[in-house]
């Protein structure tokens, strides 16, 4: 099977952090411009609790994407230059998550889930992916 592209896997994986940034650029921008203003309080509020928001989720969740690439016999993933493979028979749990096409793996001996993108070009379908459907069957 084919990995993500490493343009769409960095894009994802550091979207919120990159977001985060811009959110606490803004707030302190306003705080240089308006000082100290109601409307300025407010909204250097807003920014620097909404870039903290997005860092959390970046730790919580996009920290934990890795390039997962599988097979019939074996599922490797990549973290940096480190390759580890696993047998189908550790695998607990694979589950798809729709409104984000994303994947999310548990493993044994993992206390955290592994997320990953599809490979580029296939869609999800019933939790498989669509151009490994017929490898699979054979």
């Amino acid at each position: 099977m084919k990995d993500t592209r490493l343009i769409k896997f960095y894009l994802v994986r550091y979207f919120f952090l990159a977001f985060a940034g811009l959110q606490a650029v803004a707030a302190v921008i306003l705080l240089v411009q308006y000082e100290d203003t109601p409307k300025s309080r407010f909204a250097i509020f807003v920014f620097t609790s909404l870039a903290m928001i997005l860092i959390a989720v970046h730790t919580t969740v996009f920290a934990n994407i890795r390039q997962v690439i599988m097979s019939k016999k074996k599922i490797t993933v990549a973290h940096r230059a480190k390759r580890k493979h696993y047998e189908w028979a550790d695998v607990i749990e694979l589950k798809h998550l729709p409104f984000i096409n994303m994947y999310s793996l548990h493993l044994k001996g993992k206390k955290k889930k592994i997320y990953f993108l599809p490979p580029s070009g296939s869609e999800a379908v019933f939790g498989l992916f669509s151009g490994e459907l017929d490898t699979l069957k054979k």
